[in-house]
């Protein structure tokens, strides 16, 4: 009994965690460039596992697993958080979450031509009319001065959706041999190197040059131990213990959170074409999920 809920319980958290780093990453970019609140984030994250390391490198390694690991890493966080930050830069916190509930249905997608896992034609109808609500949500949105162009800001997040697709796949693979918490470690030194080089080129000049600002810096380490350790561990601990399609599924739970922690902290609000267009996006996802009960299954097949 226990262990169907630690899965249950680990996932649930991840979510409400993730959909509160859409509000955080807002008020950080307020203060700080992009590139230095990822590059801050996923260093105070390293900086953490580093008094855990010696317990993190157990592990088998297995001939080739540099090719999926190294896969992990690219989809997520380097190129994720690469789309996230610009689409975060154009577009609302609140669309952003609504966009992240197209990523079960991408997961599906990736099962079928990965692991060859069959999707029914009611999954695909679903998928369909959730895109259609994903680009009205879209094209319905009104340009303000958190959401200078949605209609940009949601492709961007989009992008990032498939980025947490291949992360996924390749973390259900990986997950048999290695520990979650090492493969959520991974992800902060890996992201700490690739950001790196990105300083120089942001707008807030060298690092060692930035003002401290408070409200700033503690949306950093929050997004860095809260989100990166946080977050990541226990959706990867989640993703360990179930099938990733049913992990995924989860991830519905995230646009929820999020309308309702944008509207109470920054106060943002949908228009009404919007908020049909999420309920369009969220229909679409519940019915490529929602499963005939057996006994309609069996009705149908006896009336053919």
């Amino acid at each position: 009994m226990l262990g169907r809920w630690v899965p249950a319980v680990s996932l649930f958290l991840a979510m409400f965690l993730w959909a509160s780093s859409f509000i955080a990453l807002k008020i950080a970019f307020s203060f700080y460039d992009p590139m230095v609140v990822i590059f801050g984030r996923m260093l105070v994250a390293a900086a953490c596992f580093i008094f855990f390391l010696k317990y993190l490198i157990r592990f088998t390694y297995q001939k080739g697993d540099w090719r999926l690991l190294l896969l992990m890493v690219i989809c997520e966080p380097c190129l994720y958080f690469l789309f996230e930050a610009h689409a975060l830069q154009n577009t609302s916190a609140a669309q952003a979450g609504m966009i992240t509930s197209l990523a079960p249905l991408l997961v599906g997608i990736g099962a079928l031509y990965f692991l060859r896992e069959k999707l029914s034609q009611q999954a695909w109808l679903g998928f369909s009319v959730a895109v259609v609500g994903a680009v009205w949500l879209s094209l319905a949105g009104t340009r303000t001065d958190d959401a200078p162009n949605p209609l940009l800001g949601n492709f961007l997040e989009l992008c990032a959706m498939v980025c947490a697709t291949g992360y996924t796949l390749c973390l259900k693979h990986l997950s048999q041999r290695y520990s979650t918490w090492f493969l959520t470690a991974l992800q902060a030194f890996c992201g700490s190197i690739f950001f790196l080089p990105f300083l120089p080129f942001s707008g807030e000049g060298a690092v060692w040059g930035l003002s401290w600002k408070w409200e700033g810096i503690w949306a950093i380490l929050y997004l860095g131990i809260l989100i990166n350790i946080g977050a990541y561990g226990l959706y990867n601990l989640g993703v360990s213990k179930i099938k990733a399609a049913e992990a995924s599924a989860y991830i519905n739970l995230i646009p929820v959170f999020t309308l309702l922690m944008a509207y109470m902290v920054l106060n943002e609000t949908f228009n009404v074409q919007q908020m049909c267009a999420a309920a369009l996006v969220l229909g679409g996802v519940f019915l490529s999920q929602w499963k005939m009960p057996a006994k309609v299954k069996e009705a149908d097949a006896s009336m053919v």
